[in-house]
């Protein structure tokens, strides 16, 4: 016998539990139960993310989901009801992505928040046929940016590129782009191009990358070369020549291991400047490498959040202190844990507007698609996902959010170059994919 939590209420878990200890020893585990920490009074929702892999690992993502859930039920919940998270290993595997988005549907989740994965043909359709939304995934794959099931938070690495290229064209004359060799890599070198582009810029060199290599010299060098500094015969170019020389790396947790790499060969090159997006160069890994005698000073990186000292991340440093201040995989300055915590922010805007009314992804997918308006704290514009919010970008009609943040590595610690947000909607509209 199953027990299906839609249909539990207490009396009748109570008649369950009573046939179950009447019932002999070998016929015991046939009596179904409530999965752990759940009852008819909670809300369900589930987070992913890859841990412990060789590639991109974003372990503070359903880490920083649970601090969220400990806050709001230690506040009184949603409504009076407590939220209950369900965490999955991804893998940064495809099968495993699969069976992720599976779970969510045996859970009953109501919806899956604040994730992270670059294999979207796997997990989308499984949650667009169990009719499960999509709020706030991390923005790698296009997937997440076509399924009218997903509601992403941020412009995702396509704003990011094109910020980046429109970053790089007031400061750089050649950019190297130092990307993953993956089908979501292989988006990313047009994107940054359209931003270049847009600053009268001519495009940037393509260097692929394998996204868990232990050194990544080749690859320097062939930024390198693709900037003019060397030729693939060693002839060194005049360092005067060098001024404008940039090489832009998104490799996520591999980024540091290629600057690394980039440094040994960049020693004769010294006017050749280095830049990223955020989640590619994190403030841990300036920490990890000298701090205010970090080789990345003066790195140029495009973000889509405020930078980490601004005060508006307040509450959520607030929540980080108080409900996980022992749990080192919740990094404040990383994007992850930021695009989590503004995906939770999004979610119990629309279960509180739900007081009263039933709870189930349906519902919360009908407010959604009937332009709830979700405020942020200021960390996004208010986030909508009505007809008329969508941006006209190529390959990406389910933005909303096209705003960027340009930072700087700058005494040891990433800052903002400008206060305000830079919209890239218009640029981005001019993006026009090959292939």
């Amino acid at each position: 016998m199953t027990v299906r939590r839609r249909l539990s209420s207490r009396p009748f878990k109570a008649a369950v539990a009573a046939l179950c200890t009447a019932v002999v020893a070998p016929l015991l585990a046939g009596c179904g139960t409530l999965a752990e920490g759940a009852d008819s009074e909670s809300i369900t929702v589930m987070t992913w993310a890859p841990e412990g892999t060789k590639a991109t690992n974003m372990p503070g993502m359903p880490a920083m989901a649970k601090a969220y859930a400990r806050w709001v039920n230690d506040s009184g919940g949603i409504n009076g009801r407590k939220l209950r998270i369900v965490t999955c290993n991804e893998r940064n595997d495809a099968i495993q992505a699969a069976r992720c988005a599976q779970r969510a549907k045996e859970e009953e989740a109501v919806a899956v928040v604040g994730s992270y994965s670059q294999h979207g043909r796997s997990f989308i359709s499984p949650l667009e046929v169990a009719g499960i939304p999509y709020i706030g995934g991390y923005g790698l794959t296009q997937e997440e940016f076509e399924s009218p099931y997903s509601y992403p938070v941020n412009g995702g690495q396509a704003a990011l590129l094109v910020g980046n290229g429109r970053q790089l064209a007031s400061v750089c004359r050649r950019v190297s782009l130092v990307r993953p060799d993956t089908i979501a890599g292989d988006e990313l070198p047009e994107l940054l191009d359209t931003g270049l582009r847009a600053g009268k810029r001519g495009s940037a060199h393509d260097v692929r990358a394998p996204e868990d290599a232990g050194d990544y010299t080749r690859q320097a060098r062939g930024a390198l070369e693709g900037v003019g500094a060397a030729s693939s015969l060693g002839t060194l170019a005049d360092g005067a020549e060098l001024d404008g020389s940039c090489v832009t790396a998104a490799l996520g947790n591999r980024t540091g291991t290629f600057f690394d790499s980039f440094r040994r060969v960049q020693e004769d090159h010294p006017k050749v400047r280095i830049a990223s997006i955020l989640g590619s160069v994190r403030q841990s890994l300036v920490d990890s490498t000298g701090g205010g005698n970090s080789a990345l000073e003066g790195t140029y990186a495009t973000g889509w959040y405020p930078a980490a000292d601004d005060p508006r991340w307040g509450p959520m440093n607030q929540v980080i202190s108080k409900y996980a201040f022992d749990d080192n995989r919740i990094d404040p300055a990383d994007p992850g844990s930021q695009t989590t915590w503004i995906a939770y922010t999004v979610l119990r805007s629309v279960l509180e507007s739900l007081h009263g009314k039933k709870i189930t992804s349906s519902t919360v997918r009908k407010a959604l698609d009937h332009g709830h308006a979700a405020g942020t704290g200021g960390l996004t514009p208010t986030l909508r996902w009505g007809y008329d919010d969508m941006l006209n970008v190529p390959n990406y009609p389910r933005i909303v959010n096209a705003d960027v943040t340009y930072q700087v590595v700058r005494d040891g610690r990433l800052v903002a170059v400008r206060k305000d947000f830079v919209n890239m909607g218009r640029t981005m509209e001019r993006y026009h994919p090959t292939g």
